[in-house]
């Protein structure tokens, strides 16, 4: 048995806790509206979103500082949140605004709470979860489809009861869609044998098959900045799926706690005019459940997985990519402990 070693320890934890730092998906922003207060956990720490008087998404932990009443059971007012249990005010800024129940009460314009910068864009809110080496949010650097008008898309969230590390590896894994999803309407097709490539890029790797390209899901481009990590992938259409370019499809995985994370897929297309319109008529009415029905074979199949599989698995040529992946996030994960062990955990 191999001795305890602490920081061994600390970098594996703060890989199945989330890497600290960046900017994560939060919600689909749909489902914070306005008035309503939505309380969330990410990497383990509860957070409470809502809207302010000027539509924009606020976002301070889930905690009132008078005695620990959840923000989230609360209510909007003036912009605020309200705690339900005594009426207390904060601001977006994590500060006391009011105590309703005692006027000129001294804890009013305390900053009492943490604070995290939100973006909203694409239908969705993101987060910046700031770390001590990184404690001020850096620009949102979206997808370049995100900001371009040409690309229609529809956003699919969903929980998982599964480590986040375990649906990032699926999505490094282009070689699962031919067994797992043989049965789907796009991914039953192509070779069920192959060799993986991988090519290095600056901001991440691409993982492909070598002798296979536009039949099935031949590939992925794993983005991994400083910031985020999300990736993009094509699924080949028939011409029954409508007008249009390749489905494409852009992921977001975000940690909820070591068991549970939640995933964002952005389901794409370029195509305009007209034709949008069709294609996402069609996409409403015949394609998304057929798509749901694939994101669930996923879901279920890792849901099914022991937390600690990855202790006796045994990796060969088609997990470069998983394995490139992996060593990114351990990478950044050391980065961050011994930031944290030179300065502090409040540096």
């Amino acid at each position: 048995m191999k001795p305890f070693n602490p920081r061994r320890a600390a970098i594996e934890a703060r890989i199945n806790q989330g890497l600290r730092g960046q900017w994560y998906a939060a919600c689909a922003a749909a489902d914070l509206k306005p008035g309503k207060p939505l309380g969330l956990m990410l990497l383990g720490q509860k957070l409470v979103f809502w809207r302010n008087d000027a539509g924009t998404a606020m976002a301070v932990e889930d905690f009132c500082p008078h005695r620990g009443a959840p923000l989230s059971r609360g209510q909007v007012h003036e912009g605020h949140i309200a705690c339900r249990y005594h009426g207390v005010m904060v601001d977006g800024t994590g500060t006391i605004q009011r105590v309703p129940a005692m006027p000129e009460c001294a804890l009013e314009g305390r900053k009492a709470l943490k604070a995290f910068e939100t973006h909203e864009v694409c239908g969705a809110i993101f987060v910046y979860m700031p770390s001590p080496a990184s404690p001020a949010a850096p620009p949102f650097a979206a997808p370049a489809e995100f900001l371009d008008p040409a690309w229609a898309s529809f956003l699919c969230t969903s929980p998982w009861h599964v480590n986040y590390r375990y649906a990032l590896d699926n999505l490094a894994d282009p070689m699962h869609g031919c067994y797992l999803h043989a049965d789907s309407f796009t991914l039953a097709f192509g070779a069920k044998q192959d060799l993986m490539r991988l090519e290095t890029r600056n901001d991440g790797f691409l993982v492909s098959r070598i002798a296979q390209a536009g039949e099935n899901f031949d590939w992925t481009d794993m983005v991994v900045t400083e910031a985020s990590v999300y990736c993009r992938l094509d699924i080949p259409y028939p011409a029954a799926a409508g007008p249009g370019g390749v489905f494409r499809i852009i992921g977001y995985t975000t940690p909820v706690d070591e068991t549970h994370c939640r995933v964002f897929f952005w389901r794409m297309r370029k195509v305009e005019g007209l034709a949008r319109d069709v294609w996402r008529f069609l996409y409403r009415a015949k394609l998304e459940a057929r798509h749901w029905h694939v994101l669930e074979q996923d879901r279920e199949m890792l849901e099914a997985m022991d937390d600690d599989a990855r202790q006796r698995e045994m990796l060969y040529q088609h997990d470069i990519g998983v394995s490139k992946l992996r060593q990114l996030l351990l990478n950044r994960a050391k980065a961050e402990i011994d930031f944290e062990t030179a300065t502090g955990p409040e540096a």
